[in-house]
C-alpha cells in the first residue's frame, strides 16, 4: 500500500515553468514504477509521463516531449514533474500513480495507486 500526495501546482503564463511533486509514503518506494497523468475540463484522463523503477527508464506523451521532465530521488520517496514552456492546452489536473515492482514496464499502466491530484492552469 502506498498514498500519494501532489504538491506544486498553481498558475503560470503560457512559456513559463512549474515543478510538480508527488510525495510517496512506505519504506519501498524505489520498487514502484512511477506515472504522472493530467484531467482536462470535460476531457478523459491522458498519460503524460512515467518513470520505471528499474533502471529509471522513462516515456512520454507525445504532446509533452521535448518540454516535460520526470524523474524520482527514491531517497526522498519523491517523483517530480518538471514542465517548461507551458502551453495553455496543459491546463488541467495533474495526478500521480504508482504500481508496485511490475515485471513488465508498461508506462501507460494500468495503475493502482492514485493521488488526489494538483490543479495547473496556464494562461495565454
Amino acid at each position: 500500500q502506498v498514498q500519494l500526495v501532489e504538491s506544486g501546482g498553481g498558475w503560470v503564463q503560457a512559456g513559463g515553468s512549474l515543478r510538480l511533486s508527488c510525495a510517496a509514503s512506505g519504506r519501498t518506494f524505489s520498487k514502484y514504477d512511477m506515472g504522472w497523468f493530467r484531467q482536462a475540463p470535460g476531457k478523459e484522463r491522458e498519460f503524460v509521463a512515467a518513470i520505471s523503477w528499474r533502471g529509471g527508464s522513462t516515456y512520454y506523451a507525445d504532446s509533452v516531449k521535448g518540454r516535460f521532465t520526470i524523474s524520482r530521488d527514491n531517497a526522498k520517496n519523491t517523483v517530480y514533474l518538471q514542465m517548461n514552456s507551458l502551453k495553455p492546452e496543459d491546463t488541467a489536473v495533474y495526478y500521480c500513480s504508482a504500481r508496485y515492482a511490475p515485471t513488465v514496464w508498461s508506462p501507460r499502466g494500468p495503475y493502482d495507486y492514485w493521488g488526489q491530484g494538483t490543479q495547473v492552469t496556464v494562461s495565454s
